[in-house]
């Protein structure tokens, strides 16, 4: 059998297919905690269960992978393909960034599976991609012959750039909160992750910015993870500071997917993945994420013919990384 799995800091999609299957059709796929588990090992062990060990095993995993091993900001462990392979019987491990299974995956999807929010005017060239999640991961995919050929970036950890006056009060916050663990270094990630909505409501509270009803206040002071409590108030229009906190995050994340698109000229469309676009699409919709993709000056009208598209299922990555599994499978 043929394993292939999407690895985040908060969940993992894993899936088994038969040797020469279809990444949309797997025989057997299961959606796991990731901190349940001590290792990447015993998850995989757990989901096989009284399967098989697999032949091949390729994994797209949140971070940076260099040498076949990876140690991600967000993750719980580190997972190293040499161990894997001990651990599955000398099987052919591979482990690629989440934003390469992604790439992947992306002629896989229907379009039914992409919510536009930029039509544009597709033109001949790269894609990038951008995902905001538990952390924030950043692709660049390079068009060669008649393939597509992904570039993996730690993006999401470079310096966040602010565009306004507001925006650098809240850098100014979010270099003082931080600077214990990361002497003030503030990057995108701090923001564009549900950590970086949570903070980014958490400042507007401290500056006295939007109402917020006392019930919600009480629910959001004991609240274990306030991203998902942030969310859904901003969507049912039940707090105004959430839905503040919304619009922000939507003006940084189109200002640097408007970024990402200029670096990688990408012609050929901006996508994005993650879990939290999906979830915030409506208000993704609403304008404040494309004003902000195209306000680029002189290179506006560059930027406003780039096709920007939602991924809406979260199974890309995991069929991403099974169709380089079934290819390389099908060469042994």
């Amino acid at each position: 059998m043929i394993l292939a799995a999407d690895v985040g800091g908060t969940k993992t999609r894993v899936a088994l297919y038969p040797p020469g299957g279809s990444p949309r059709e797997p025989h057997r796929e299961a959606r796991l905690a990731s901190r349940d588990y001590p290792s990447l090992e015993a998850l995989v062990i757990s989901f096989l269960a009284s399967d098989a060990p697999p032949s091949v095993a390729t994994f797209g995993i949140a971070g940076p992978v260099v040498d076949g091993r990876c140690e991600g900001a967000n993750l719980p462990w580190v997972a190293d393909s040499r161990v894997l392979s001990r651990s599955f019987g000398d099987a052919a491990v591979s482990l690629l960034n989440d934003l390469e299974a992604t790439a992947h995956g992306l002629d896989l999807l229907t379009p039914a599976e992409l919510a536009p929010l930029q039509i544009g005017a597709p033109h001949p060239g790269p894609r990038a991609l951008i995902a905001a999640g538990t952390g924030l991961g950043l692709a660049t995919v390079a068009r060669v012959g008649d393939r597509w050929l992904p570039m993996p970036s730690e993006g999401g950890h470079a310096d966040l750039a602010p565009h306004d006056a507001e925006g650098v009060e809240l850098y100014n916050w979010l270099a003082q909160r931080y600077d214990a663990l990361s002497d003030g270094h503030v990057s995108v990630e701090r923001v564009l992750s549900g950590r970086g909505l949570a903070d980014i409501y958490r400042f507007l509270s401290e500056t006295g910015r939007g109402g917020e009803p006392a019930e919600f206040a009480t629910r959001a002071l004991g609240a274990e993870d306030l991203a998902p409590l942030v969310s859904a108030a901003a969507l049912d229009g039940s707090c105004e500071r959430a839905r503040l906190a919304v619009r922000w995050f939507a003006r940084f994340y189109g200002a640097e997917a408007g970024n990402l698109a200029l670096r990688a000229l990408a012609t050929a469309g901006v996508y994005l993945g993650g879990g939290i676009a999906p979830r915030l699409l409506t208000l993704l919709q609403d304008g404040a994420f494309i004003e902000a993709f195209n306000s680029k000056g002189r290179l506006r009208r560059l930027v406003e013919r780039v096709p920007v598209h939602v991924i809406l299922d979260d199974r890309t990555a995991m069929w991403g990384a099974a169709r380089v599994a079934l290819a390389g499978s099908s060469k042994t």
